[in-house]
């Protein structure tokens, strides 16, 4: 179990480094936004960095 643990946060401290290399701070504030949003379970808040990460995408 502890390995499964260590294995995730090692992934997603890569996936948030590849983001903030990728789109900058604006990036890194959608993720934490969405991520923040997914573990409080508040919709509003997930939505906004869904939607924060989607114009960094298409723009």
């Amino acid at each position: 179990m502890p390995a499964i643990a260590l294995l995730a946060a090692v992934f997603i401290t890569g996936f948030q480094q590849f983001v903030g290399w990728q789109y900058g701070t604006s990036g890194v504030v959608g993720l934490t936004l969405l991520t923040i949003g997914i573990k409080a379970r508040n919709p509003t808040i997930s939505s906004i960095g869904a939607v924060v990460l989607a114009l960094l995408v298409t723009g």
